[in-house]
């Protein structure tokens, strides 16, 4: 589906799509995204647990590295690296659940309004907002001068949707 975009001065800048995991729209932050996505993506190709040490978090949390896991406890530098084995990513704490961001990002009248609070046993509660509502409301953040545009592949990558199939 082609991104839908709306552009507006000072406009807070939103990047939504359909969360795979949950089939609900999500909605995020668009200013940090694309750096949370490629936080994503480095760690993903890390080749070897040192590799994955040494990547760089500016956004999120290393889940591989030296506070979670010292090479003397078997992690060493030129261990074979798998982010899909990683205890964080595998207890699924790892990245943050991508529904859960729609608290931060949406106006709370929208969020009653167009969503449904889910708690989940593990992970906490997360917005439900259904994908039948998408047209009517990403309508309403375009008139409240939000910049709205659709990326599923960005959302479901946040999401940690498919973490395997980015390693190289």
């Amino acid at each position: 589906m082609p991104a839908m975009t709306t552009h507006h001065p000072d406009a807070r800048r939103l990047v939504y799509g359909h969360a795979t995991n949950y089939d609900c729209l999500a909605f995020v932050d668009a200013d940090t995204a694309a750096g949370e996505a490629a936080e994503i993506r480095a760690l993903a190709s890390a080749r070897t647990w040192g590799e994955a040490r040494q990547v760089q978090m500016t956004h999120l949390w290393n889940p591989a590295g030296p506070d979670c896991y010292e090479p003397e406890d078997g992690y060493a530098d030129d261990k074979p690296f798998d982010l899909t084995e990683v205890g964080a990513v595998v207890e699924m704490s790892w990245p943050r659940m991508v529904t859960t961001r729609a608290f931060d990002v949406l106006p709370q009248d929208l969020q009653e309004r167009y969503g449904e609070l889910v708690l989940t046993v593990h992970d906490g509660e997360y917005l439900k907002a259904p994908l039948d509502c998408e047209a009517e409301l990403v309508a309403v953040l375009c008139e409240r001068g939000f910049e709205v545009t659709r990326d599923d592949d960005l959302i479901n990558l946040l999401d940690g949707f498919g973490l395997g199939s980015l390693a190289n």
